[in-house]
């Protein structure tokens, strides 16, 4: 079977790929006031504790109101002390990627003196005044060795608000071509966060694939709250498989946590598991929020109102590193161990399907349908990984189709596709693919019945509701026993679902098999999964959505929907290099160009774990060639061995 390549592109910066590890910064002696107090010799110091843990750049800001004074200058001491900071990376080296319309900054917005309430993004005289500050700034320093790239604006959603999508592109599109007019070939990106459609289901009026006709890279900000550990620790992951677009690079442009909601060990093992589940979802570049903590400034807002605020820092008050920083530390050497700019992704012949309801804005499409695309596509890919399955996110194109060459495609809880990406469904089963979906109408109640189509052609069903009816899952736990062995799971084997959601998704879809066969049924006798086979491919039908019901509760994680995943990929004869007989261990492949094979373990476990991963085609050892049969990982821990095929 054929792999399809997942992407994984390297920033380039002049004809060089590099790879941005780093802090975003603000000197513990002024934090946003840094420029008017600034101390060369304490962010000398402050970088050199950077470089010493193998960090390489910083993102740094251009706090507005201190910078563009007046809407015709700039002031000329904040530019001479930024121009020292650029020398002070240079001294360290290290590189930095300036920040232009910094108005937010941690729980505070701040104006230039002179804005007096214009619109940031359709004031035509603002926005000129906009473009001239960037353009300037860039001529200043455009040519300093010590400029990585450029970024707009920090999250700037926060700031100047939410605007339809073609405003927001006519002044991104503007404030880039002031950025090149004022001589920055550097990468250039907009610093927004990467919130919009395609992420949450949300339009902001950033749209990360209309912005990325503009920009070089994307740069998710991540500090999302969650009820479960293991989708918290895949989080970033699956919002930087959302965000890809276009090739572009992915940099992890802020993450990270404050210590006071967090124990060091917490602090540590979030850290561990974002720079490696990232690091496996495509993410070439990590810039972590922020150096260094500002106890010292407990009288300043923002950290006045805001007291966790001062407490972000991957060093303290002193600078002395935090286990955060360790954590980079390691990671870096990693990174240097594998040679990242040589290394990509490794195929995969599994799909994980993002319906495009969540990102095209169809008429009469409602928000909460999206999120719900959002929710279930990210426990689903939870699975995926308790499965021991690499999967490539996909997504349906506009008005419908599908990328096609997959071996498994996973259609979680869904209720959306479009009319013509039902009817090739059919067609990648005749061809030979194995297509899973499950049904859901999700919390929403508008339209309750399947949106789907070709239906009985695809899963060999007929209906079996009632018209606006949803039907309700009245068990407290759904038991799936199968009737014949399906995959890896024996004919009487059991599998238990705790039932979650409100009145229009804790339902389920009744059926009567036509050419299908029923292979599991529920603890009612109806059918459960029905397969119809195609010639040399298959359909498999779920009649409960499993993923919904795992995605609205807490703490659920290792669920039994994993167990469901094995059994597709075994009967789909989905390769994967490495399996391990534990859901809470995950692996994943990375390739060297010189043809080496790199694989990543991530634990799930909060206390030690010793696993034995059987590889099919190959044997693992350590990087230093030892053999490595079995696995012995520290509590929420990582390693890194190589894969030798047979």
């Amino acid at each position: 079977m054929t792999r399809i390549a997942r992407p994984s592109p390297v920033l380039q910066v002049g004809e060089a790929p590099v790879v941005w590890l780093g802090a975003n910064f603000w000197s513990r002696t002024g934090g946003p006031l840094m420029w008017t107090r600034y101390d060369p010799e304490v962010v000398r110091e402050e970088l050199r504790v950077l470089a010493e843990h193998g960090l390489n750049m910083t993102r740094s800001f251009f706090y507005w109101p201190d910078f563009h004074p007046t809407p015709d200058s700039l002031d000329e001491q904040c530019v001479a002390n930024f121009a020292d900071f650029l020398d002070a990376h240079i001294e360290t080296g290290m590189t930095t990627v300036p920040t232009f319309l910094v108005g937010h900054m941690s729980g505070e917005n701040w104006d230039p003196a002179w804005r007096d309430g214009r619109d940031l993004y359709r004031d035509v005289w603002f926005v000129g005044r906009q473009a001239w500050y960037v353009r300037e700034l860039t001529s200043r320093f455009a040519a300093h060795p010590a400029v990585a790239g450029w970024l707009l604006t920090n999250e700037v959603p926060i700031y100047g608000g939410e605007a339809p999508r073609p405003i927001v592109d006519a002044w991104a599109s503007l404030l880039v071509d002031a950025v090149r007019a004022g001589g920055g070939t550097q990468p250039v990106a907009v610093g927004d966060g990467a919130w919009g459609i395609e992420t949450t289901g949300h339009d902001n009026g950033f749209s990360v694939r209309d912005l990325a006709e503009y920009t070089d890279f994307i740069g998710p900000h991540v500090y999302r709250m969650e009820t479960d550990r293991i989708r918290q620790h895949l989080k970033a992951a699956y919002i930087a498989e959302l965000a890809a677009t276009n090739g572009l690079p992915m940099i992890m442009e802020e993450f990270g946590l404050t210590s006071d909601f967090v124990s060091d060990e917490g602090a540590a093992s979030y850290y561990r598991q974002l720079l490696y589940s990232t690091l496996l979802a495509g993410a070439t570049g990590w810039i972590a929020w922020n150096n260094t903590d500002y106890d010292d400034l407990a009288d300043q807002r923002p950290y006045s109102h805001h007291p966790f605020e001062m407490h972000f820092g991957i060093t303290d008050r002193h600078g002395a590193p935090k286990p955060p920083l360790r954590e980079l530390a390691r990671f870096a050497a990693d990174l240097a161990a594998i040679d990242l700019p040589s290394v990509r992704r490794a195929p995969v012949d599994a799909a994980l399907v993002v319906p495009s309801h969540l990102a095209e804005d169809y008429p009469f499409t409602q928000e909460e349908e999206r999120a719900h695309i959002v929710a279930t596509g990210e426990q689903a890919y939870v699975a995926a990984h308790e499965a021991h399955i690499p999967v490539a996110v996909v997504r349906e194109k506009e008005d419908g189709g599908l990328p096609v060459g997959y071996g498994l495609y996973l259609l979680p809880s869904v209720k959306q596709l479009c009319a013509t990406s039902w009817e090739q469904l059919v067609a990648l089963a005749r061809d030979g693919a194995t297509v899973y979906a499950s049904y859901s109408h999700g919390p929403s109640g508008v339209q309750r019945g399947p949106w789907w189509a070709h239906t009985e052609e695809l899963f060999g069903v007929r209906m079996d509701s009632v018209y606006g009816l949803a039907e309700p899952v009245t068990d407290d736990t759904v038991v799936l026993r199968f009737t014949e062995a399906f995959g890896s799971l024996e004919a009487g084997a059991e599998l238990r679902f705790a039932v979650a959601g409100n009145e229009n998704g804790r339902t389920y879809l009744p059926v009567r098999a036509t050419s299908g066969r029923v292979v599991a049924v529920d603890a009612h006798g109806r059918p459960a999964i029905v397969v119809n086979d195609h010639g040399p491919g298959r359909a498999v039908l779920c009649a409960y959505p499993l993923e919904f019901f795992a995605s609205v509760q807490a703490r659920v994680n290792p669920e039994e929907t994993w167990r469901l995943y094995d059994a597709l990929a075994v009967l789909a004869d989905a390769e994967r290099d490495v399996l391990v007989d534990d859901p809470r261990v995950f692996a994943d492949t990375l390739v060297h160009d010189d043809g080496r094979r790199f694989v990543v373990f991530v634990s799930q476990h909060e206390t030690e774990a010793t696993v034995t991963p059987s590889v099919p085609a190959g044997a693992l050892s350590t990087l230093d060639g030892e053999p490595s049969a079995t696995l012995t990982l520290a509590p929420y821990g990582t390693a890194l061995r190589l894969l030798t095929l047979d």
